[in-house]
């Protein structure tokens, strides 16, 4: 019997780091491309590996304990670390040219990547690396990021893509049975589907329209904002999303907006560049596809 220590593969890493950002191993399935199936055996055979549960699963979400804690975050340490060995290999190549960009999870899932084929299609001759997170350890800075941020850091330039304009939306099933609000104090009634580590709550919605101190009947939290917009999507309650995220949902009527009720928000999704960095070719022909697409918006 050998005495070898067994480490986890990348792709239990990835599918660790996915399911801890999007709350399920549904959500997880397409940004590692695997089945739900496979994400869930990949899901099993990594925690037989670490000797526990890495995920508590909750009604809302699956919930890292403390020993996925600590795995998530050395997972992210190993994953980064394969990413800028991949980039710098890339870089010594004289011919293609390589961008990295980092970009938030709900924005490269909702917006980015339904759209990218068409930038990919016009640019072949582009290899462009995406990255969802920071690490400490990190030794590639990235070309490009999207920040959901008021303005810029310090050390950036940038411009504002979309995400002021915020949408109170739900299934069409669940304001019919809310009595089709058309007015706050309607909408107050119902049940807020909320996630903390976002700026879109209930009180900013209401301030923003002079109806400061009115509550909402009751509000529901979740660890993750996908699950926010899935809760929504599945008549759960309502929540307050960015339209550039929900344009398709809401063009299908997945989602209403009743009686455009909404804010603006001062919070928005950036495309920054670090200002030591010299921009290319290749950076500018992206940052042009990008903001000709974010203009789309009308945000």
């Amino acid at each position: 019997m050998s005495g070898r220590k067994q480490f986890p593969s990348m792709t239990a890493l990835q599918v660790l780091l996915a399911v801890a950002e999007r709350g399920s191993t549904s959500a997880a399935a397409e940004p590692v491309a695997l089945s739900q199936s496979a994400v869930s055996k990949q899901l099993i055979g990594l925690e037989e590996l670490i000797g526990g549960p890495a995920f508590s699963r909750t009604p809302n979400g699956m919930v890292p304990t403390e020993l996925g804690v600590i795995y998530i975050e050395q997972a992210r340490t190993a994953i980064k670390a394969m990413e800028d060995a991949a980039l710098k290999v890339a870089r010594l190549k004289p011919g293609p040219r390589v961008l990295r960009l980092q970009v938030p999870p709900i924005f490269g899932d909702r917006w980015l990547l339904p759209r990218f084929a068409q930038f990919t299609e016009a640019h072949p001759e582009i290899e462009v690396q995406f990255t969802t997170f920071v690490s400490k350890t990190q030794t590639e800075v990235p070309d490009g990021m999207v920040r959901f941020v008021v303005t810029p850091v310090e050390n950036e330039e940038g411009e504002y893509l979309f995400g002021h304009d915020v949408r109170l939306v739900s299934a069409p099933s669940y304001w019919e049975k809310l009595g089709e609000p058309s007015s706050i104090e309607a909408a107050s009634r119902g049940v807020m589907l909320e996630h903390p580590q976002t700026p879109f709550h209930w009180p900013s919605f209401a301030e923003f329209n002079r109806k400061r101190g009115l509550e909402v009947r009751h509000t529901m939290r979740f660890g993750y904002y996908t699950m926010v917009i899935r809760a929504a999507l599945a008549g759960q309650g309502m929540a307050l999303i960015p339209h550039g995220l929900i344009v398709d949902e809401l063009a299908a009527g997945r989602l209403v907006n009743p009686d455009g009720l909404g804010y603006r928000s001062d919070h928005g999704y950036w495309f920054t560049r670090p200002r030591n960095i010299p921009t290319s070719q290749s950076m500018r022909l992206f940052e042009q596809w990008l903001h000709a697409e974010a203009r789309t918006m009308h945000d």
